[in-house]
């Protein structure tokens, strides 16, 4: 049995995007790089919304040549080598860049626990928008968050507003160009 977890870089004051839906501000150092290539390492699957399937697509065909940055590569392997559940009623199968990748038009919180019921590993639940049901329904098991020492104003929040968790910090670091990483288990 697997375990969820919502993993998100954030600015200061708590949103993934900013109001133009605007993210460059999160890129992330090497160091920081380094521990998300780390936390692959322990997710077996991703569950991503249509826009989050996107942008991470990249990865997908991320070239293995021996110019590019290791660390890089090392990452583009481990995320080709996952399982990943798409949530979107406007994707088609074709639309997938991975024969690791299904689709699911409607995915229930009884279908979410049957995937971490099955999972072998972390399931990483990625995106704001897609897991605010889980964290809701109190699903969630794990929080990670990367703080960006940046406060954009409003635009997409990391979490729901209309949620209540009591949480032990079990993990933080904090990186050269202020950076933190935070790890939260539900208590």
């Amino acid at each position: 049995m697997g375990t969820l977890n919502f993993t998100a870089t954030v600015s200061l004051d708590g949103y993934v995007a900013d109001a133009d839906g605007d993210f460059d501000w999160s890129g992330p150092s090497d160091a920081v790089f380094a521990v998300h290539l780390e936390r692959m390492a322990e997710v077996s699957t991703e569950v991503l919304g249509r826009k989050t399937y996107a942008l991470m697509d990249y990865w997908e065909t991320y070239p293995d040549d021996e110019d590019r940055p290791a660390a890089e590569r090392e990452f583009a392997k481990r995320w080709q080598a996952i399982d990943k559940v798409v949530v979107s009623t406007t994707l088609t199968d074709d639309d997938l860049g991975s024969d690791r990748a299904r689709l699911v038009p409607d995915l229930s919180l009884d279908g979410l626990q049957q995937i971490v019921d099955r999972a072998s590993g972390l399931v990483e639940i990625f995106g704001p928008t897609t897991a605010a049901a889980a964290i809701r329904a109190g699903l969630v098991e794990d929080f990670q968050f990367f703080v960006v020492p940046k406060m954009v104003g409003g635009g997409l929040r990391a979490l729901p507003d209309d949620v209540h968790l009591d949480l032990r910090l079990v993990e933080h670091r904090v990186f050269d160009d202020g950076i933190v990483h935070l790890r939260y288990s539900r208590r």
